[in-house]
């Protein structure tokens, strides 16, 4: 049941109007769920789907809760996911799910696997942080400031992650039967991207400041005018500091994987 074609590709359309209808996804964040969706069925199945979607459905499930009560002084994209955010986390699951069709050896799931539990866990840091009564602290200067600010963290955040990634471990485990050796492993990378994504919005991701009212975000454009950037790199966003600590995150875990084991 779970690699009949049909009953794949169904879901995974029903996925994204469901997202659509539901305004979890725009119009072509729907259309790009479909694209990672299909290539994901390629290489893990209908277990490769279901992974995928609880990671979605996690973390538009926690973008929902008590969205007007998160204490974020920093503007940035809305909950609705375009298809650039799509891919900025369902891009290299994707590819690795190709891969594993032409070339299936397990150190190649640990990556697919690993690359979902490091979206999983940045995201719920990012979601269920703000919900903390007291203010993060910046990783490099030791300095509180506003929540939601890039390279920010908590307690709160951090526990955060590792649920995150210990969520989608759980589910790996129970669909994969991977064992709990890289489950744990698998849990400790999910975290270690989600560190390396805060280090590297910390750096380099590009923050703005809106000339009229004053507003740090890390949209290009507020109040109708272009913001001025005032920290980091133009072209880093946000979405480019999540694909880059997937990325770095997921080949550590494949190699050291394929190494050890």
């Amino acid at each position: 049941m779970l690699s009949n074609p049909i009953l794949m590709i169904s879901g995974i359309v029903f996925v994204a109007v469901i997202g659509y209808l539901l305004k979890a996804l725009s119009f072509s964040g729907a259309i790009g769920t479909i694209i990672v969706g299909c290539f994901i069925s390629l290489g893990f199945k209908g277990e490769g789907l279901l992974l995928i979607g609880a990671f979605f459905a996690s973390s538009s499930l926690w973008s929902k809760i008590k969205k007007k009560q998160k204490t974020s002084g920093i503007i940035q994209k809305g909950s609705r996911r375009d298809i650039i955010q799509v891919f900025a986390n369902g891009a290299i699951p994707a590819s690795l799910s190709l891969v594993y069709y032409l070339y299936p050896h397990e150190w190649i799931l640990v990556g697919f696997i690993t690359a979902i539990a490091v979206a999983n866990s940045d995201t719920w840091a990012s979601e269920i942080g703000p919900f903390s009564k007291a203010k993060p602290i910046h990783i490099l200067t030791l300095r509180k400031v506003e929540a939601g600010t890039s390279g920010a963290v908590s307690n709160l955040g951090t526990i955060a992650s590792f649920l995150g990634s210990l969520f989608i471990a759980i589910i790996g485990l129970l669909l994969f039967e991977v064992g709990y050796i890289m489950a744990g492993w698998i849990t400790l990378f999910g975290m270690v991207g989600c560190f390396l994504d805060t280090i590297v919005g910390a750096t380099v991701q590009a923050q703005y400041t809106c000339k009229k009212c004053g507003q740090t975000t890390e949209l290009t454009e507020h109040c109708k005018e272009s913001t001025v950037l005032t920290k980091g790199i133009r072209i880093v966003n946000n979405d480019l500091v999540n694909v880059m600590a997937i990325i770095l995150a997921t080949t550590v875990s494949m190699l050291g994987w394929k190494m050890l084991f």
